[in-house]
């Protein structure tokens, strides 16, 4: 990628935002502006810089001079965010990635374009993450384990050695999975899911969450 060079973010909401933060405190790149498609282009100004249609970019940034992120949730399962990432590069800008120096990473770790691994992420030895994966803050990938492109794995997931998550889908907080279990494309596994076994493709995986006691606090006598 090009250092030390301009950088645009696509999106104005929380996590282009939390881009623009990280980007300007912890890397080499500096925010310029932000795009919107223009259908969406409700205000000239996002964090003090300047608002751009997608469709006017090229011309007010050129992809010679300006490196591009796209900030964007798991919105429709990844696809948004996939979509826009389709775009950049079709116009020919260079798709920037963020690693926190926060993160513990080891030689021979090189993430996909437009990663986002926030901090406290523990990424072991000979493990791959793809193209366009978000990891929140503090999560485990194990040893040998492969993330594939388009996923978005939110915080504190453990992801044991050799386990593979297919492209496009969605792990929710406290995800633990098992040593060299398979999670199919475009799974999504909610929150607190114990995974032990191998998932298929497009699999819904949604633990309950934890029922209101019939008894009310104002009973309890040993709290």
């Amino acid at each position: 990628m090009r250092r030390n060079s301009k950088l645009v973010v696509f999106g104005t909401g929380e996590i282009a935002e939390l881009a623009d933060f990280y980007f300007q405190h912890d890397s080499d790149l500096d925010v310029a502006a932000f795009a919107v498609d223009g259908a969406y282009l409700k205000e000239d100004a996002f964090c003090g810089k300047p608002v751009v249609a997608m469709e006017e970019l090229a011309a007010h940034f050129p992809p010679a001079a300006t490196n591009a992120f796209v900030a964007v949730s798991y919105a429709k399962l990844n696809a948004l965010r996939t979509q826009k990432v389709a775009q950049m590069i079709e116009k020919g800008y260079q798709l920037a990635s963020y690693v926190s120096s926060k993160a513990t990473v080891f030689p021979g770790f090189t993430p996909g374009h437009n990663a986002f691994i926030l901090e406290d992420n523990t990424i072991q030895p000979f493990a791959r993450v793809g193209n366009n994966v978000t990891l929140w803050s503090g999560n485990h990938i194990g040893h040998h384990s492969v993330i594939e492109d388009n996923c978005f794995l939110a915080s504190h997931i453990v992801v044991s050695g050799g386990v593979r998550i297919g492209a496009g889908s969605f792990v929710g907080v406290n995800v633990t999975i098992r040593d060299h279990v398979t999670i199919g494309g475009r799974c999504v596994i909610g929150a607190g899911a114990l995974m032990l076994e191998n998932a298929e493709d497009e699999g819904v995986y949604a633990p309950r969450g934890t029922e209101r006691a019939r008894v009310p606090s104002s009973r309890l006598r040993s709290i």
